[in-house]
């Protein structure tokens, strides 16, 4: 029954050698997902400034001060989170062209 388990686990790393050795990156690979990455930034970017700009332009009108203190913070949150999605997608689009750069520069 060892020799079953080993046979098993043996014939796992070979084709987990295999599958590694097939997935390599080559620099098409990072200059697409730099281009995918920046093309979500921008259109985050639009996004983003809609929604400022619809919430600066359209103030609670609560009369409760509690209201409208949840208010204000429900709105500075999600102008947060879709400006923080905006800035995520431009360094990671950054760092992938970056990466495209140096994969022509780093000799194997």
């Amino acid at each position: 029954m060892e020799n079953k388990d080993q046979k098993g686990f043996n014939d796992e790393a070979i084709n987990l050698k295999e599958v590694s050795l097939d997935n390599k990156k080559g620099p098409l690979n990072f200059l697409i997902g730099s281009f995918t990455s920046f093309s979500l930034c921008f259109f985050s970017f639009i996004i983003s400034k809609n929604i400022a700009i619809y919430f600066a332009t359209h103030k609670p009108s609560n009369s409760s001060e509690i209201v409208q203190s949840i208010s204000i913070s429900l709105n500075t949150l999600i102008v947060g989170l879709s400006f923080i999605a905006t800035f995520s997608f431009g360094f990671i689009g950054l760092g992938l062209f970056i990466v495209f750069i140096r994969s022509f520069l780093v000799k194997k």
